[in-house]
C-alpha cells in the first residue's frame, strides 16, 4: 500500500496530550505551519497562510513527545498525511492529520540537549575524543595522540 510521508517544519500550537490506551502509549498535539514569503512592496517578510495540522505520535514516540514539547517550540515532524472527511452536527469537516514517524526539535531556532528514554539514572559514559588520524610526528602511520592526551614515556616509542 502507498502511503503519503511528508515532512512538516512549524511550531507546536497545543500542549501535547498524553493518554495511556490499550495498544500502548499515545499523544497529540497540534502543529502549525506558516508559510512565509518577501513581501517586495513592504520590503520585508511576512506570514502567509497557517496549516494546521494534528500530531499523533504512539508508544515510545508519544511517551518522548510528551516529555520534550511545549507550546510554541520549533518542531519538524515526519510521518504519514491522512486526511479525513466527517461531517458533524449537519457540518462537513476536513482534518489533515500527521502519524508521526519522527519528531524532532528545529534547530535552526535554538539548541537541544538529547537524553536517551527508558534506562535508570546511570552515570555517563566517559567522553573518548576523536583520535587524530593525521601521520605522527615520528613519521609512523598510527593515529597521533589525541589532543590532550598523551602517552606515559614508557610506552613511547623512539
Amino acid at each position: 500500500m502507498n502511503e503519503t510521508m511528508v515532512c512538516a517544519v512549524g511550531r507546536v500550537a497545543t500542549q501535547p496530550v498524553y493518554r495511556e490506551m490499550a495498544s500502548g502509549p499515545s499523544a497529540r498535539f497540534r502543529l502549525a505551519v506558516t508559510a512565509r514569503y518577501w513581501d517586495r512592496e513592504k520590503n520585508t517578510w511576512t506570514d502567509g497562510h497557517t496549516n494546521f495540522f494534528t500530531v499523533w505520535a504512539n508508544r515510545q514516540l508519544a511517551t518522548n513527545t510528551a516529555a520534550s514539547l511545549t507550546v510554541g517550540e520549533p518542531v519538524i515532524v515526519q510521518g504519514r498525511l491522512k486526511v479525513r472527511t466527517d461531517v458533524r452536527e449537519g457540518h462537513s469537516w476536513t482534518s489533515a492529520d500527521i502519524d508521526a514517524v519522527s519528531i524532532g526539535h528545529d534547530l535552526a531556532w535554538g539548541t537541544s540537549a538529547f537524553r536517551r528514554a527508558g534506562k535508570a539514572e546511570t552515570a555517563p559514559a566517559p567522553i573518548h575524543p576523536e583520535p587524530n588520524w593525521e601521520t605522527s610526528p615520528h613519521g609512523s602511520t598510527e593515529p597521533a595522540e589525541p589532543a590532550g592526551q598523551r602517552r606515559p614515556e614508557s610506552a613511547v616509542l623512539t
